[in-house]
């Protein structure tokens, strides 16, 4: 038994530096002088550490403006895409009307029909009303995602009928039933739909990249691919740009792993 759980450590470490290799190679890249990544056999650590990228990123590539750009547009579309979705989660799993459950699969339905097939519609509707090149724009494919609407509902059965009943009884409103009693219950899936929204509008090239044509507007993945075009010989420059656009998705992803381990497992106990 002793010797079967070494080896499953073994296996199990094997593949998690598999994994990480990449992204530990990145930051070691980020370190080091213009040129030395492109030698053969590539060095794995620094010669001599240098910020000289991370200097010349914010210094002179601006890339301080567009981590700003994509904090602003993660935040909001994170907050209003809670602030809908969650209502209509709840209303979906616990408040009765006409057609519920059929709108409901019709939602669900639409999960197989590629996000990308919509692009191009949803451009033009959103070029006919002037909010191309603007954030309002871009916001809009994270205000209610569907995806976020089943995470919600399915947490939401988990909610004791009786207990809204009872607060019903004792005369509370429906807004206060769900201040008070239905968003505390939700919270553990509340983070993780937050934290789904957030890094899925941090890490999005494609519709910022649509959407936004001004470069004062670009956020970090859009600007990145820019910068990559100028400087496709400068290795350790761009390995610096990725260190900065995964880093603080992954520190607050391992902040909340927690939270959205919780919300997912418990969301998935009722269907």
């Amino acid at each position: 038994m002793k010797l079967r759980g070494v080896l499953l450590n073994l296996g199990v470490g094997a593949i998690a530096l598999i994994v990480l290799f990449p992204l530990l190679w990145m930051l070691s890249v980020s370190f080091m002088a213009t040129g030395e990544a492109a030698t053969f056999p590539p060095p794995l650590l620094p010669a001599q550490p240098t910020l000289e990228h991370y200097r010349d990123l914010f210094v002179n590539q601006g890339m301080g403006r567009y981590m700003l750009n994509s904090f602003a547009l993660a935040t909001l579309a994170t907050v209003l895409a809670l602030g809908f979705t969650v209502p209509a989660g709840y209303a979906f799993a616990k408040l009765r009307f006409h057609g519920r459950d059929r709108l409901f699969q019709a939602l669900i339905g639409a999960l197989v029909i590629p996000a990308q097939i919509g692009t191009l519609p949803l451009f033009l509707m959103l070029k006919s009303v002037g909010l191309v090149n603007t954030y309002a724009g871009a916001l809009v494919p994270w205000l209610a995602s569907i995806f976020g609407l089943f995470l919600v509902r399915q947490y939401a059965l988990s909610i004791p009928d009786e207990m809204l009943e009872a607060a019903r009884v004792d005369g509370a409103s429906e807004g206060q039933i769900f201040r008070r009693i239905v968003l505390p219950t939700l919270s553990p899936i509340l983070v993780t739909l937050g934290l789904f929204v957030f890094l899925g509008s941090w890490n999005d090239f494609l519709w910022p990249l649509i959407i936004l044509t001004d470069q004062s507007n670009y956020t970090l993945p859009v600007a990145l691919a820019a910068l990559s075009r100028e400087h496709v010989q400068d290795i350790e420059l761009m390995m610096a740009g990725a260190v900065i656009t995964v880093a603080p998705v992954l520190v607050l992803f391992l902040a909340l792993q927690r939270f959205y381990i919780r919300g997912m497992l418990a969301g998935s106990v009722k269907g």
